[in-house]
């Protein structure tokens, strides 16, 4: 009694038991929903025939063993439930995609079980979800309890060749005929398979893997048809060119085959070749490393190269024409060089002759750039221009009325300085002959003219004009200087500017009168 009470005093053996007690525990748990009553990873796979499959028979993963066959038991559907119990750590696992089939494994009709955990996909895939667990009252009779369910769409059981053989045998089919043989069996297969045509595609389907392989092929190909198309197009048109060139082709094979066959009796010096090798590499190491700074640096050179490529090839494709074009040139160059040639000689000494009138000349060539020299960087040409321009616009106004001049200018024989008395010119002498006298007299009355015409230009009326400068002018008291018309008779006064216009009147004058005469009348709208 004491010792137990030791026992149960000490902390140490306290927290062992404990610790022992809840791996106990972990390790009923984990026993109990990993594998069902046997313990482990058990998957109950559902077979349409599992015949000649026996317990204690090895289940494989790609022809590594990786458990064995359980329990074969008979289902309600009148299916064959074959437990697998998985043994090997790494491969307990299985996935909703798993697949298993009962495969031969030797001749004396021993079987196996081949499986796939998952089937295979592309890296980065997400898995599938794992098998289903049964609960503990799915089957009826409480078996399969925990265990993991693969449905019989991922089964596969083959037909073997000795049953179909066997059967055949039984019905006594071998010794008939092979027409009675054939009506037979499409009689029992007619009867027995009536109205079942969807579970014998299925039956097929199973018992042949192959066929479901092929069926997966198909989806494949069935979801990648317009890739097809296009590989089909495409290789159509990458074949077309070889299809053209097949001569070639078969040419090229031919010549490789007796490249083959020499390069098989120089095998010897090839062989010292690729011995030589690394050293050579090493020694192009260098170079290379050189030659990819020479591309570096003229990289920009043939990129501008490249710019200016398609202006190289429009000048290079130009060039021919351009040369057939100079070739008449050419020709009548000749032509024309051998006809001026004697002329040129001719020539010659006339050459020697205009050398001193050239350097005659050079004086007054000079001083004449100079003078161009000049008018260009002063500008004078231009300000000529601007002079011309700007005296007209001074001279040749223009108001609501029309044009009009500014100035007048009267020529006549007394413009210039005159020494000796001219005739028709007494502007330098008091007194004079007639007809000087009568110039004079012309000439004081165009000053009044153009006095009485500034007037009004300056703002006066006609009548203001002449109170202002009262004066004979031609045509006026019917008086006619010699050389004027005859004065106009019966003309009427009329107001200036036209009979609507204010109440200045005057006298217009006939239209060949003088020049005052005419301005008035211009200026007057008359």
């Amino acid at each position: 009694m004491s010792t137990q009470i030791a026992w149960w005093r000490s902390p140490r053996a306290v927290v062992a038991g404990v610790l022992g007690a809840v791996a106990l525990i972990v390790v009923i748990v984990l026993g109990t929903s990993a594998g069902g009553s046997g313990g482990g990873y058990t998957v109950r796979a559902i077979f349409d025939d599992a015949g000649n499959v026996i317990p204690g028979e090895d289940v494989k993963v790609d022809g590594v063993k990786v458990g064995t066959v359980g329990p074969v038991t008979a289902t309600p559907s009148a299916k064959a439930a074959v437990v697998l119990k998985i043994e090997n750590p790494g491969f307990q696992d299985f996935r909703s995609d798993a697949s298993c089939t009962i495969r031969p494994e030797a001749l004396i009709g021993e079987k196996y079980v081949d499986c796939f955990p998952t089937q295979p996909r592309v890296e980065g895939t997400p898995l599938p979800p794992p098998l289903r667990k049964l609960p503990s009252d799915e089957a009826g009779t409480g078996e399969g309890a925990g265990q993991y369910y693969l449905p019989v769409t991922n089964t596969h059981s083959p037909v073997d060749p000795d049953l179909l053989g066997n059967n055949l045998l039984g019905l006594g089919l071998m010794r008939l005929p092979e027409r009675q043989r054939f009506t037979i069996l499409i009689n029992e297969f007619g009867a027995g398979l009536a109205g079942r045509g969807s579970d014998l595609n299925a039956v097929i389907r199973r018992a042949n893997p192959a066929l479901q392989e092929l069926e997966k092929v198909l989806s494949i190909l069935a979801g990648e048809n317009k890739v097809l198309t296009d590989l089909a197009v495409e290789g159509d048109r990458a074949i077309a060119p070889l299809a053209a060139d097949r001569g070639k082709l078969a040419d090229f094979i031919t010549q490789s085959k007796t490249v083959a066959q020499a390069s098989a009796n120089h095998a010897h010096e090839i062989g010292e070749n690729f011995a030589d090798l690394p050293g050579f590499l090493e020694q192009l190491g260098p170079a290379m490393e050189r030659l990819g700074r020479f591309a570096q640096q003229t990289t920009p050179t043939f990129t501008d190269l490249g710019i200016a490529a398609p202006g190289i090839n429009k000048t290079f494709e130009s060039l021919a024409p351009f040369s057939r074009s100079s070739q008449a040139f050419f020709s009548s160059l000749g032509s024309t060089a051998k006809t001026t040639g004697p002329a040129l000689q001719a020539v010659e000494p006339l050459l020697g002759l205009t050398q001193p009138l050239g350097k005659a000349a050079k004086p007054f060539a000079s001083n004449f750039s100079s003078l161009f020299t000049s008018l260009r960087s002063t500008g004078g040409l231009e300000r000529l221009l601007d002079f011309i321009y700007l005296g007209t616009g001074s001279v040749n106004g223009y108001d609501a009325l029309g044009h009009f001049l500014r100035a007048e200018i009267v020529a006549g024989v007394c413009l210039t300085y005159q020494i000796v008395p001219s005739a028709g010119c007494g502007g330098k002498f008091l007194g004079g002959s007639s007809a000087t006298k009568a110039a004079v007299a012309k000439a004081a009355s165009t000053d009044v003219v153009m006095e009485r015409t500034l007037a009004v230009l300056n703002g006066m009326t006609p009548a203001q004009a002449v109170a202002k400068y009262p004066g004979a002018t031609p045509g006026e008291g019917g008086t006619a200087l010699p050389g004027s018309a005859t004065p106009v008779s019966g003309a009427t006064s009329q107001p200036a500017g036209g009979t609507a216009a204010g109440t200045t009147y005057y006298t217009p004058v006939e239209e060949g009168s003088e020049a005052g005469g005419m301005l008035l009348n211009y200026l007057l709208g008359n």
